[in-house]
């Protein structure tokens, strides 16, 4: 469904050690890293799309959060929603809500919500029931 999706970031250095180690703890591998740009992109495993990219906004105009939109990661099981999100706030996120089920969605929707370095929400899911990982 989707080529990429573009989260824009005010310091990229930054930026980049946040969701490095935050796509690192839900096996998407990196794609790209060009600082000179600045941007870099990562991807699903196995797959050239969709890509998730981060980098400074192209009008050259400051970065600044979306209301109301979130970009959400999926994750295989409920033990990599638990690490990417303790990875995230080990980085300084602010936490949006914690790992848990939350039944109004779905029987299986286990997630966790979090705002980035740069105050863009994240959220990180597992759709499974429960299995050892």
């Amino acid at each position: 469904m989707f080529s990429h999706v573009f989260t824009s970031v005010s310091e990229f250095d930054r930026a980049y050690s946040f969701y490095s180690d935050l796509m690192r703890a839900l096996e998407i591998e990196p794609r790209f890293h060009d600082p000179s740009k600045p941007w870099a992109g990562w991807q699903s495993q196995g797959g050239a799309r969709p890509l998730f990219v981060i980098g400074k906004p192209q009008n050259g105009q400051p970065h600044a959060p979306g209301n109301g939109q979130m970009v959400a990661f999926l994750a295989r099981t409920r033990g990599m929603v638990r690490r990417a999100h303790a990875v995230a706030l080990s980085h300084g996120a602010r936490c949006e809500g914690p790992p848990g089920l939350r039944p109004q969605y779905h029987t299986n929707y286990y997630g966790a919500y979090f705002r980035d370095l740069d105050g863009n929400k994240i959220c990180v899911a597992c759709h499974t029931q429960e299995i050892e990982d």
